[in-house]
Parts: structure tokens; sequence; C-alpha cells
């Protein structure tokens, strides 16, 4: 297998569940602004949706979207119960999680990214940022996973999120829970390896 990714972009999260799986892949990076890859390939040509992550399977298939890959991940390795077993209730659960992420949270952080966005929209952005993050520390409560005891892929992709805040202006010590959550998730092994991977800690 081998994950095309761009260091600290959603691409994090089947990053880190490669390596809490403990599965053999290669990785390449990829500049998202010019569509190439680290050895100057044209990245349209992987994914042409020219978007990070994607994830080239042993058949030369490839797999795009973070929800559906770090699905996959998971299930190449049940015993690493980075999911739910097919078919359970908590099963779904871990899906509306990784859909509340994907579609509430990761889509505004969009105009926070886009230097040419107006200062209204980022403040919207923030607003809207807010109400959601109340809503994910009130689930999480004193749980220590978004599941209860048991890191799961939906966790490494709610802390990849996470990690962004720091770089829009956005305090995350304002939800302890959240704020707890995330220095509980950076100092597993497998996540604390995955951003050295990425060059994002030394």
């Amino acid at each position: 297998m081998k994950l095309y990714l761009a260091p600290g972009a959603c691409s994090l999260s089947p990053h880190i569940a490669l390596n809490e799986a403990g599965l053999k892949y290669d990785s390449e990076t990829v500049d998202l602004k010019s569509k190439k890859t680290h050895s100057g390939a044209d990245y349209w040509a992987v994914n042409g949706k020219g978007s990070v992550p994607a994830l080239v399977l042993d058949d030369g298939q490839v797999l795009t979207e973070g929800p559906a890959i770090v699905q996959y991940i998971a299930d190449l390795k049940p015993e690493s119960h980075l999911a739910p077993k097919a078919g359970s209730i908590d099963r779904y659960r871990l899906q509306e999680w990784l859909n509340y992420t994907t579609s509430e949270l990761h889509k505004r952080f969009g105009p926070l990214f886009n230097p040419g966005a107006p200062e209204e929209a980022k403040k919207t952005a923030r607003e809207e940022l807010g109400s959601k993050f109340d809503f994910v520390a009130k689930s999480l409560g004193h749980k220590h996973y978004l599941l209860g005891d048991h890191f799961t892929v939906a966790d490494a992709y709610l802390y990849t999120i996470l990690t962004w805040t720091g770089h829009v202006g956005i305090d995350l010590s304002k939800w302890p829970a959240l704020k707890t959550y995330s220095e509980r998730v950076s100092a597993r092994p497998a996540v604390s390896e995955t951003l050295k991977q990425e060059g994002l800690v030394h």
C-alpha cells in the first residue's frame, strides 16, 4: 500500500491509522498547490480529485476520502480494534462520528485556511466551529475516546482536526475536555511517531 499525504493535512488521520494498526506501507508527500508528488509525478494521475489522502492498494486500486480509507485500514487489522465489528451498533456510531467530523468540522476550516476569504467569512467559521466544539466536548464528557475506552479511527480524524485550531486562531483551552483529549491522543506512541514522520514535531 502507498499513502499519498500532505504534512499536517487531513491525510494525517489515515497515516495515524496505518501506524496504530502496525501495517506495512509506503508514503509520499504531495504539494497541494502544484499537484506534484515528492518524486515529481503528476498527482492528478493518482487522484483525479487532486486532494489528499489517497491510498493505492496492493492491486493498484486507489481509495480516496479519509473516512473510507481509515475504515479500510481498520478492517485490514481487526485485532487492532480501530473500528468496531461491521454490523454492530458501535460500528454505526463510528460512522456517525466520522460523518460529523467530515461534514460539520472539517469543512468549516475552509475559509480559515483560505488567505483570500473575507474576514466576515472567517469570523462566521470560527463561531460555527465553536458551537460544534461545544457539542463534541459535551459528548466526550469524561470518556477517554469518542466511543469510550478504545481509540478508534474516529479519534484519529477528530484529533487531526483539533491540531489545526492553533493555526487559525482558535484557543482549544476554551474546551478543557477537548484540550485534555488532544493531549491524550498526542501521547499515544503511534501518534507521536506519525507526527515525527510528517515533520510536525521533533
